[in-house]
């Protein structure tokens, strides 16, 4: 009894002590001018590949496009928010924003909550629409 004791309690204690595996969640998005808000003319057209550890809190993001009516001068992550429905800045998007724009940041738990919401949209714009020229709304993958 004292020996079936004593081996329960050491696996009891391995079991707990043992790290739990971190979760990465993947998300993706078709971006386009129909999808801005107001929508637009532009003939963009874009795809976003996402990811997020839940443990680490990392954000990972690569973005491509074309046709837009130029340069892209901005990129963002924005929510919480419904699709056709504006809302501020979560993630900018640094560095070249040529496609394909690739990226990382850290993000909150609450961040994580509302991505996972499908409340976060990426908006890529341009000197033509300065507000944004081609959306779209984040979806988790299956």
């Amino acid at each position: 009894m004292k020996t079936t004791l004593i081996t329960t309690l050491a696996i009891a204690a391995l079991a707990s002590a043992a790290p739990l595996s971190a979760e990465v969640l993947h998300f993706t998005a078709k971006l386009d001018a129909a999808s801005e808000t107001p929508a637009n003319t532009s003939a963009g057209k874009g795809m976003a590949d996402v990811m997020v550890d839940t443990d680490s809190k990392q954000l990972s993001w690569t973005v491509t496009y074309s046709g837009l009516t130029g340069p892209a001068i901005m990129g963002h992550f924005h929510g919480p928010a419904a699709a056709g429905v504006a809302a501020g800045v979560q993630v900018p998007m640094t560095g070249s924003l040529t496609s394909p724009i690739s990226g990382t940041a850290e993000v909150s738990d609450v961040q994580i909550g509302d991505l996972r919401g499908g409340l976060w949209y990426i908006n890529i714009h341009t000197a033509k629409n300065p507000k944004g020229e081609i959306r779209g709304q984040l979806t988790q993958a299956q």
